[in-house]
């Protein structure tokens, strides 16, 4: 297989995990519909954050621990979930969530930020990734070990920033049309708190199957 093959499937298999909802996608969509396009993009950028603390974790090796020690590998998978499922049950009891004054769509773009960086962190998914199949990608022959991380990394960066950038658009979009619509805006924060609680649920569900 040439090196340009190789990047290309692993750019596949990215977008691949990328594009599956999960606890990442859930947390962009919530910060887009409450706070808008700054919310969601600044979400999208604490994501991307996290992803390359999550190559650096994968190209160091760091990894192998959460397979040493199994405890560790719950622990982070149980606070992951709790975390999400805990803003997503925060966003259902939410009584105006799309409104202009609603506190949360007011939370500062570094706040988000930072949520999203630390939801991608506890995203035991993610590390799965980096154990199973990102060290699979670095050969020898195609150079330098970090050349290959950086550049591994620099496709899962542009991959979640093209496809959860996606996503903020169209719900910033949708959030205008919410605005005007209270018995909408109230339905659709019940579901994409449902959907961050049953995201969270099956993390952990996959995760305690493995375990």
């Amino acid at each position: 297989m040439t090196q340009t093959s190789h990047l290309w499937l692993f750019f596949v298999l990215v977008f691949g995990i990328v594009i599956l909802p999960g606890l990442d996608m859930a947390f962009v969509l919530a910060s887009s519909l409450v706070g808008g396009r700054r919310s969601g993009l600044a979400a999208v950028g604490g994501i991307i954050s996290g992803g390359m603390c999550h190559v650096a974790v994968g190209a160091t090796g760091v990894a192998v621990l959460l397979t040493v020690m199994p405890a560790a590998f719950n622990v982070l998978l149980w606070v992951g979930a709790l975390y999400v499922a805990w803003m997503g049950v925060a966003l259902v009891r939410s009584p105006s969530t799309f409104s202009p004054s609603s506190q949360a769509g007011q939370r500062s773009a570094l706040a988000t930020f930072r949520r999203g960086a630390l939801t991608n962190l506890l995203n035991p998914k993610a590390y799965v990734f980096m154990l199973a199949v990102f060290p699979q990608f670095l050969r020898e022959e195609y150079g330098p070990l970090w050349l290959q991380a950086l550049v591994l990394g620099s496709i899962i960066a542009l991959t979640q920033g093209a496809v959860y950038g996606a996503i903020t658009l169209a719900a910033d979009r949708a959030r205008g049309w919410l605005e005007s619509r209270p018995s909408a805006s109230a339905r659709v924060a019940q579901a994409v708190g449902g959907l961050m609680v049953l995201a969270a649920v099956v993390t952990a569900i996959e995760g305690w199957r493995g375990a």
